[in-house]
C-alpha cells in the first residue's frame, strides 16, 4: 500500500496533480508568448514564462506541433465553456453574446501563425479545425438564441456566418496599428441590435 504524504494524497496522485499543473502552466505561458512572438517563438521562452525546465515542455509536447495544437484546443474549450456562464451571469443575453465575443476575438489573435506552424500535417489541422467547429458553433447558436428570444437582437443571424464574419475583420489586424477589428466588430453587434418598439 502507497504511503500518503503529508498532505493526504498519494505521491502518484501528489505527481499527477503536479503534472498537470505544470501542463496548465505551460499552455498558458504559450498562450501569451506566441501572442506576442508568434508560434515559432522560443521554447526556452515559454520555460521561463511558465516556470518549468524545457524538459518539462518536451515531455508533455514532443513537437511545436503538439505544443502549438494543444494551446489551439486549450483555448477553444475555454471558449466554448465561458458561453453559458456568461450566459448565467450577465444582465442580459446580449450583454453575455458581446462578451463573449470579446473572448472568441481574443481566442482568434492567439491563434495567429497556426496555419504555418501545422502546414506539414495538414490532417492534424483539418481536425482542430472541426473541432472548433464543433465546439463554438453550438456556443454562438445558444447566445444568439438567447438574445433573440429576449428581443435584443434580430433573428435570422446564423452562427457560422457571425463568426465567419468576425474572424474576417480580425485577419486585417496584422501588422497594422491603425486597424482595430473590435470598433467593426462593435458595430457589427450594433447591426444586430432590435430596434425598440419592433
Amino acid at each position: 500500500m502507497a504511503a500518503e504524504s503529508p498532505t493526504g494524497e498519494s505521491p502518484s496522485r501528489g505527481k499527477r496533480a503536479d503534472a498537470q499543473r505544470n501542463r496548465e502552466a505551460v499552455l498558458a505561458a504559450a498562450a501569451e508568448v506566441f501572442v506576442t512572438s508568434g508560434v515559432d517563438a522560443p521554447i526556452r521562452r515559454i520555460a521561463a514564462q511558465a516556470g518549468v525546465g524545457m524538459a518539462t515542455i518536451y515531455r508533455h509536447f514532443p513537437t511545436r506541433a503538439d505544443l502549438v495544437t494543444a494551446v489551439y484546443r486549450h483555448q477553444i474549450e475555454a471558449c466554448a465553456e465561458a458561453g453559458p456562464n456568461l450566459l448565467a451571469g450577465a444582465d442580459t443575453p446580449f450583454d453575455a453574446l458581446r462578451q463573449w465575443i470579446d473572448l472568441f476575438v481574443d481566442f482568434l489573435v492567439t491563434k495567429h501563425g497556426l496555419a504555418d506552424a501545422l502546414r506539414s500535417d495538414d490532417d492534424r489541422f483539418a481536425a482542430l479545425h472541426a473541432y472548433f467547429l464543433d465546439r463554438l458553433l453550438p456556443v454562438c447558436s445558444l447566445l444568439l438564441d438567447a438574445a433573440v428570444e429576449a428581443g435584443d437582437i434580430r433573428p435570422g443571424t446564423h452562427p457560422y456566418e457571425l463568426m465567419r464574419g468576425i474572424g474576417n475583420l480580425c485577419v486585417g489586424r496584422d501588422g497594422d496599428p491603425r486597424y482595430d477589428p473590435r470598433r467593426l466588430i462593435a458595430l457589427l453587434l450594433q447591426g444586430l441590435r432590435q430596434p425598440h418598439g419592433a
